[in-house]
């Protein structure tokens, strides 16, 4: 337990999920001059059959509060949700899975995604945001938020504003700060998120979301761009592909096993909290980078971001069976 109250709180959105299965999906390319784009087409003017349903809780801020408390670590989660039934199913889940929840209740309606897979088991989602984007500095319980860290996952509008306040608020308590945002921030650019990452201590993304931030190039020069934009620790994903991360004395590459993809939704919380999870624990990227991996692939071996979270004792035993391959060299 830590000795100042939470290991980590996380900072994000939370939602009610709804995945959505059938068998009409189509997947076409598109290219023009510059980049290709993976699309997911449905017939137009026919009534689709829907084959299966599967509902849950999920949002960025719920799934990392869960994945970390599956993996030991006493956890809150601040996140705005509305005075509603599905509301109320989240805060029943956080509660299931034994997260503080410290964030606010508001008239708005509980964020809501609609899940639509195709047949290569990729995703498109239509997310509603409603109360996620209204997450309120002056409401918060600031005395409650005694914690080692904070985990900030995606926010817009009103609660990005939020998270800049909860980082200087970090920066004076001596907290650190994780930051994994998504492609609605990055596409902004390096100046609108400036100077959040000044006080970001671990960044965590994707290779798209990275490169909509410092351009593409090498992947050691995005490594480098990033961490010249403030954060000591910087990691990047890139699916099947693997993940870097680069500590500025070190960079390290992590290849990911061959498993039966089933949905992908998920995977980058999973991978996000299971690396920062490993990190607490024992200060070493290699182990954090092992740990990560190994929750991304038991969760996208099965329907849903949160169903297949590991246990520690589950993420050890996991790392030690798979061999996780890491490689490292001096920058």
């Amino acid at each position: 337990m830590a000795k100042r109250g939470f290991d980590v709180i996380t900072v994000g959105s939370a939602t009610v999920d709804v995945f959505v299965y059938t068998n009409k999906t189509e997947q076409i390319k598109i290219i023009d001059e510059q980049c290709e784009h993976d699309l997911i087409a449905y017939p137009s003017g026919e009534k689709i059959l829907i084959n299966d349903l599967h509902f849950s809780t999920g949002g960025g801020g719920t799934n990392t509060a869960v994945a970390f408390a599956r993996l030991g670590l006493k956890t809150g989660f601040v996140g705005n949700i509305g005075c509603d039934e599905n509301g109320t199913k989240v805060k029943s889940l956080l509660h299931k899975e034994k997260v503080a929840f410290l964030g606010t209740v508001s008239n708005e309606k509980t964020g809501y995604s609609i899940i639509l897979d195709s047949r290569e088991h990729d995703r498109t989602i239509l997310t509603y945001k409603e109360s996620n984007n209204h997450l309120y500095y002056q409401k918060l319980p600031l005395p409650k938020l005694k914690t080692r860290w904070f985990y900030f996952s995606s926010m817009m509008e009103e609660s990005y504003q939020t998270l800049e306040k909860l980082a200087a608020f970090a920066q004076s308590k001596g907290i650190k700060v994780a930051f994994n945002p998504s492609s609605y921030l990055t596409k902004k650019g390096l100046g609108y998120a400036g100077s959040l990452l000044k006080k970001t201590t671990v960044l965590i993304l994707n290779k798209e979301e990275a490169e909509m931030l410092v351009g593409k190039d090498r992947i050691e020069k995005v490594l480098a761009k990033l961490r010249a934009a403030g954060p000591a620790l910087v990691v990047i994903t890139d699916g099947k592909h693997g993940a870097w991360a680069h500590d500025g004395k070190t960079i390290y590459c992590i290849t990911p096993h061959k498993v039966n993809v089933v949905e992908t939704t998920g995977a980058g919380d999973a991978f996000a909290s299971g690396f920062l999870a490993g990190y607490l624990k024992k200060k070493d990227v290699c182990f954090a980078l092992r740990l990560g991996q190994v929750n991304a692939e038991s969760v996208i071996q099965h329907f849903g971001a949160k169903e297949i979270l590991l246990t520690y004792s589950q993420a050890q035993k996991a790392i030690k069976k798979e061999q996780c391959k890491v490689v490292s060299k001096k920058c």
